[in-house]
């Protein structure tokens, strides 16, 4: 294969690696060969964020490398925070032939902080409250919204619409923080670092995403010095707490728009002379009102407001550091993309006030350098806005790849965050296979389908037979593996270990099954989960790619003294990986085979496996290892 002319990963053409600090020199390399007769460079910059200025700065010949020209230059990001698009025009003396090169993308980043690396470097296991564990069996009388509770705990959910076609979700199960304090030690077991809850606050519905009350637990979970016992103790196993933050709307049932009348002061709904009425944008009060996508029952709230601001980030008692306070470690910003930029800057600006050392995690289904919303470019990993990001296109590349892609598309896909991303950001995404928002990732891989085109009633009654679920379990294991060993939190959705199927929402949010654990996933998982902890290249080693070749996946991680190897096969045959002349191994988790062959040292993956292996330095012979 030829050598490209540039290539941005490359260090003999760009230096530094990836996203550069602002103030960094970076010096940009064109390396055309000798026999194309250039004798001229420019490049071409434009700094977006900068109302798109352009520079054109030449590239003088700066020697040779082999049979190569170089042609060089500095390109400065002084006070400059934002993308840079470069291109290169390479030219001959006669200017009979030109070559352009390009674009390309630079993120320039504010690197004035220092991110918290605990996120990142753990796990992360994020609980549906409702769906979770319960203590009792509730009483929803005189509770907001209308609720029922289901008697038995492994009723299925409610999914089919009410009388006047809506489907309202107020059934509820009745989890509860008592009941998640009651497995702490369980999540302990699983090397779970941080609980990532979905909504906890007062709302009509059993998602909790239409907030009622940001100032209340919702009662059926208890209050607020249960929350803030579950923090206490959490921290005690040396486990930390995060938060989701839903502030680009309100539920309809709300203290503050209040359009059912639950609440006995009049919200923006009854009065126009309401405290909270500049919250809301009305064409045509009391019943025309913007909301989110449309959906009547989440009025959207203008998040410019001074008033709602200060009430969410900007006062001392703000919702922001009033629960960071009572216990929580940071918060995740639903659909951080439809926030304004300085309203994501006002919280994160708050949180780190109040505790330096909490994190705020965005929600960003895209690459989050490149993500525009609203005609504007967002800013999230700039700096002083979101320490990482859900990293949804990891989600995307392994489910292809788990599914029959090839693994040069996955290594593509990681490889341009690693690219795109500050360091920080990539290390501290939210990596997973599965939210509250997917098909449970068990169905998906057994099934190999979301099953659209059938009914819901079909979707609802719907378990995978013996072969599919056999099938989804040896994938599920390969991208658990695949999780645990990329840089990132791991983050796990409740019951996946356990082996829960369902398609989309309600089916992806039954209750856990106690009990009824499949605990050859379990204790897959739980092996994952003591793997990160006691392996520093795993939580934050520098990743390498050795393989990338339809189904054969390989990388290594590597801090200090430490390299970790981690090998995948997703295909339906035997794949084979040759090892590095001396390279020594120890198995740490999987299905594996080391062997001397003609060819050299090889490692043998069985079909659909995945292994994670310590490299040795200075051993005779490697064991050989089989399941």
């Amino acid at each position: 294969m030829t050598e490209p002319i540039y290539d941005s990963r490359d260090l003999r053409c760009k230096s530094p690696y990836g996203a550069a600090v602002s103030g960094t020199p970076v010096t940009l390399t064109l390396r055309p060969p000798r026999q194309g007769g250039y004798s001229r460079a420019l490049l071409t910059a434009r700094f977006e964020a900068r109302k798109d200025e352009v520079r054109t700065i030449p590239m003088p010949w700066s020697g040779l490398d082999g049979d190569r020209d170089r042609f060089s230059c500095v390109l400065d990001t002084r006070g400059y925070v934002g993308l840079v698009w470069y291109t290169f025009t390479l030219e001959r003396l006669d200017g009979k032939k030109s070559q352009q090169l390009g674009p390309y993308q630079l993120t320039v980043y504010d690197g004035g902080e220092e991110v918290p690396a605990w996120f990142g470097e753990g796990m992360t296991y994020q609980i549906f409250p409702d769906r979770f564990r319960r203590t009792q069996v509730p009483d929803p009388a005189g509770m907001v919204g209308g609720r029922w509770v289901h008697a038995a705990w492994q009723e299925e959910p409610e999914y089919r619409p009410d009388r006047n076609g809506e489907i309202r979700n107020r059934d509820f199960f009745g989890g509860d923080l008592r009941g998640v304090m009651e497995k702490l030690d369980y999540l302990h077991s699983l090397g779970v670092t941080t609980l990532y809850f979905c909504p906890i606050f007062e709302a009509a519905e059993n998602h909790r995403y239409g907030t009622a009350d940001y100032s209340r637990i919702d009662p059926m979970l208890g209050c607020e010095e249960d929350f803030s016992q579950l923090c206490r103790k959490a921290h005690s196993l040396g486990m930390r707490v995060m938060l989701d933050g839903v502030f680009n709307h309100t539920g309809f049932v709300s203290r503050y728009f209040n359009g059912d009348g639950f609440y006995p002061e009049p919200g923006a709904h009854q009065s126009q002379d309401s405290p909270w009425y500049s919250w809301y944008s009305f064409q045509q009060w009391p019943d025309r009102y913007e909301s989110w996508w449309g959906i009547y029952s989440l009025p959207a709230v203008n998040e410019h407001d001074p008033s709602y601001r200060e009430f969410i980030f900007g006062g001392e008692n703000s919702v922001v550091r009033r629960w960071l306070r009572a216990g929580a470690d940071g918060w995740r910003l639903d659909v951080a993309d439809e926030l304004p930029d300085d309203f994501v800057h006002g919280v994160h600006t708050a949180v780190r006030a109040e505790k330096p050392d909490a994190v705020v995690i965005g929600e960003v289904w895209e690459d989050g350098s490149t993500k525009v919303a609203y005609g504007v470019r967002r800013r999230h990993i700039l700096g002083g806005h979101c320490d990482g990001l859900m990293n949804y296109p990891f989600r995307s590349a392994a489910l292809d790849y788990l599914r029959g892609g090839d693994a040069r598309d996955f290594m593509e896909a990681m490889e341009t965050l690693r690219e795109n991303y500050p360091r920080f950001a990539f290390y501290s995404a939210m990596n997973s296979l599965g939210t509250h928002d997917t098909p449970r990732i068990l169905t998906l891989l057994g099934v190999e389908s979301e099953c659209r085109d059938r009914s819901r009633e079909w979707r609802s009654n719907f378990r995978m037979d013996p072969d599919q679920r056999r099938r989804g379990k040896e994938l599920l294991k390969l991208g658990a593996a695949l999780l645990f060993a990329f840089p990132g939190s791991p983050t796990v959705y409740y019951g996946d270990e356990a082996g829960m199927e369902g398609f989309e929402d309600p089916f992806n949010r039954r209750t856990f099954p106690w009990g009824h654990e499949d605990s050859e996933l379990l204790g897959w998982f739980t092996r994952l989960g003591h793997l990160r902890q006691e392996s520093a290249a795993l939580r934050r080693g520098d990743i390498r790619y050795r393989a990338s070749d339809g189904p054969l996946l390989a990388f290594t991680r590597t801090c200090g003294e430490e390299t970790v190897l981690a090998a995948f096969n997703s295909g339906d045959q035997a794949a084979a990986l040759r090892l590095e002349d001396g390279e020594r191994i120890e198995l740490l988790l999987g299905s594996a085979r080391s062997q001397i062959a003609p060819q050299g040292h090889t490692l043998t993956l069985p079909p659909r496996t995945g292994s994670l292996l310590r490299l040795l330095a200075g051993q005779e012979e490697s064991p050989a290892y089989s399941d």
